[in-house]
């Protein structure tokens, strides 16, 4: 047995080193449970609730019903094709509002006169609600994919362009400084300062840009479209067939949680893809 006095004089690196204990399955997946638990259990008293009847499907469609009519959509209906529509315009109006939202951003953020000329244009028509421009866009390009293209494209474009502007506004003055005091030409700040330290603020508004883009498209569809989801859900609700416009949410629902949810990770991995001061 050892001594008090072997104890004591125990030199200090040969401490005992620290084990993090072990998460049970119930703490590494608490968010899952939680969340999933709690979406069943309003399921499970939404279907009870229409099973018994009390719930009018002029109003309301119960879940057995919107599922039984997503699975006769997808079957039997236009549901494949509506998704293929809605999903081309959005990918087309996200990718074009992502490029030239990053390139005017980078430019308007970097150079003080540009951005003093377009700040006046930008806050007008980032303040103005798109709904309201839907009408005019649906004059300018009719009521083709076109039309939905570009409210897509102008929903998705501004929170990119003012968060690009941000981030390259944001840049450290003093790592600016340093780099013009080496001779570090416009091409190299900004491949190694200005690109990599706006990189979070980008994808924050590729996060925010994601979401108004799909809002976009489902607009777009509603107001002058034949086909889409946006489409669907508009015919639902004139029809009252409310398993029809349910099936169309919930799509746009889990288009945008999936799509959130990639962005956000994106977002997470390149946090710290910052330079260090």
């Amino acid at each position: 047995m050892k001594t008090e006095t072997e104890t004591l004089s125990r030199p200090a690196t040969q401490a005992e080193p620290f084990v993090r204990p072990r998460q049970s399955f119930y703490h590494k997946h608490e968010a899952v449970i939680l969340g999933g638990g709690a979406v069943l259990l309003v399921l499970a008293i939404w279907q009870a609730f229409w099973s018994a009847g009390k719930i009018s499907p002029l109003f309301l469609s119960g879940p057995s019903a919107i599922a039984r009519q997503f699975y006769e959509t997808l079957l039997h209906g236009t549901l494949l094709a509506d998704m293929a529509y809605s999903g081309r315009n959005f990918v087309i109006g996200f990718a074009l509002a992502l490029v030239t939202g990053v390139v005017l951003g980078v430019i308007i953020g970097w150079y003080r006169r540009i951005r003093l000329l377009f700040d006046p244009f930008l806050n007008a028509l980032y303040a103005t609600p798109r709904i309201a421009m839907v009408p005019m866009i649906i004059i300018w390009f009719g009521i083709g994919m076109w039309s939905k293209v570009f409210i897509v494209f102008m929903s998705a474009f501004f929170p990119i362009l003012v968060n690009t502007v941000g981030g390259i506004r944001t840049i450290d003055a003093d790592l600016l400084r340093s780099a013009r005091a080496f001779c570090a030409s416009d091409w190299q700040i900004f491949r190694t300062l200005a690109i990599p330290g706006s990189v979070p603020f980008i994808l924050t508004g590729v996060r925010q840009g994601v979401a108004l883009g799909l809002i976009g498209v489902v607009v777009g569809e509603m107001f002058g479209g034949s086909q889409g989801v946006g489409f669907m859900v508009a015919y639902g609700g004139q029809t009252f067939q409310t398993d029809t416009l349910f099936v169309g949410v919930l799509i746009i629902a889990f288009a945008g949680i999936l799509l959130t949810s990639l962005a956000e990770k994106l977002e997470r991995h390149f946090s710290r893809w910052r330079p260090e001061r």
